[in-house]
């Protein structure tokens, strides 16, 4: 490894904490950084290494001595045995089931997903060329296998695609929502699903997106100006008992802030910063919005819930939750999607039907 890139990768890896993740870490670094791409890419795949395979490394040597280490490791693999003993933090086995395929799973470099916008698949995978449609269940998703810098190309910049997980895109699929409907986005963040909404909408029709953080909304306002979707509205919401509007929906999607279990291959730094509790906290945030959001939602409209996380208690627990308290919902699905199946990040939704009024 050059030692301009172990220089680099060391200095995040020392930055990096619960109060300083490492991928905030690597955004700051990276962005100050005189490193070619190439290099750059080095750096990050370095970094993420690092935290994924930690427990296996000697904590008596530096860090450039521990990434040599690593790659050592890599080459050489590990049992199954070591993956139940090192993979992740001894709490984790209490809040959901473990299987080996999916602890192997979280040892590999995570795959990158793009999702196409309508009418630009044949022409995007032209002009990036290095692109493999995924499955008929996935019709605007791409793997890319290149090495280029997809955020300075103009196809990007020109709107062409987004990079979003495919499990991400399966969330916009199960929504299935209709050109002409009015949907909620409840939880926008920056705005990736919104904008797959609006896609599979044809733009027709009307979004709402929102999200308690004002900075995220205003990404989301221009991620929408390069995608060119318009046929949207923002507002603030906190989650709370008052909603951003008196609008009646087809659809509300609540991507709920969840403890992010299921994108632990792509960020396993975070499998060091989270805890038994946080995932507690947050199982009761996910209910408590549910609970408002549905206030929202016309007879016989969808409520889809999804998380990226695989925990018992924000998927089966809050489904069970939702069910007890909200006795005009039905529902219709849940399923949890791992890593090794489609093959991105862990997912988890359900979709409920809000009763109509008198009848069944």
């Amino acid at each position: 490894m050059e030692k301009q890139v172990v220089t680099l990768a060391v200095r995040i890896i020392r930055q990096s904490s619960r109060e300083n993740p490492a991928d905030a870490a690597l955004r700051e670094n990276t962005r100050k950084s005189e490193l070619s791409p190439e290099r750059l890419r080095l750096v990050v795949q370095a970094v993420f290494d690092y935290f994924r395979w930690l427990p296996w490394l000697d904590p008596s040597i530096g860090i450039g001595q521990q990434l040599d280490d690593m790659e050592t490791l890599q080459a050489r693999g590990v049992s199954d045995a070591q993956l139940r003993q090192l993979t992740l933090p001894n709490w984790v086995s209490s809040v959901m089931p473990v299987e080996v395929v999916w602890l192997r799973s979280l040892q590999q470099q995570p795959r990158l997903w793009l999702r196409v916008r309508r009418g630009f698949k044949e022409k995007l995978m032209e002009t990036l060329g290095d692109c493999v449609p995924a499955s008929h269940d996935y019709p605007a998703a791409l793997e890319y296998l290149g090495r280029k810098d997809l955020f300075r190309e103009s196809c990007f910049q020109e709107g062409w695609f987004e990079i979003q997980d495919i499990s991400s895109q399966a969330i916009g699929h199960v929504c299935n929502p209709q050109a002409g409907e009015t949907w909620w986005d409840a939880c926008a963040g920056e705005g990736g699903k919104t904008l797959h909404l609006a896609d599979l909408m044809a733009n027709k029709g009307l979004i709402w997106a929102s999200d308690p953080a004002a900075w995220r909304l205003e990404r989301l306002k221009r991620r929408t100006a390069r995608a060119q979707v318009f046929n949207y509205r923002r507002e603030l919401w906190d989650g709370g008992a008052k909603l951003p509007t008196k609008t009646k929906f087809d659809g509300i999607l609540v991507d709920a802030p969840c403890s992010g279990v299921g994108t632990w291959q792509r960020n396993p730094h975070a499998r060091w910063t989270s805890s038994p509790e946080e995932v507690a906290r947050l199982a009761e945030l996910q209910i408590n919005i549910l609970r408002h959001a549905v206030k929202g939602l016309k007879p016989n409209g969808r409520l889809v819930y999804s998380v990226c996380t695989l925990t018992t208690p924000e998927t089966e627990g809050v489904v069970a939750a939702v069910n007890e308290s909200c006795p005009e919902l039905q529902l219709q699905t849940q399923k949890l999607l791992w890593p090794y199946d489609a093959g991105g990040n862990g997912m988890f939704y359900a979709v409920w039907i809000r009763r109509s009024i008198g009848g069944a």
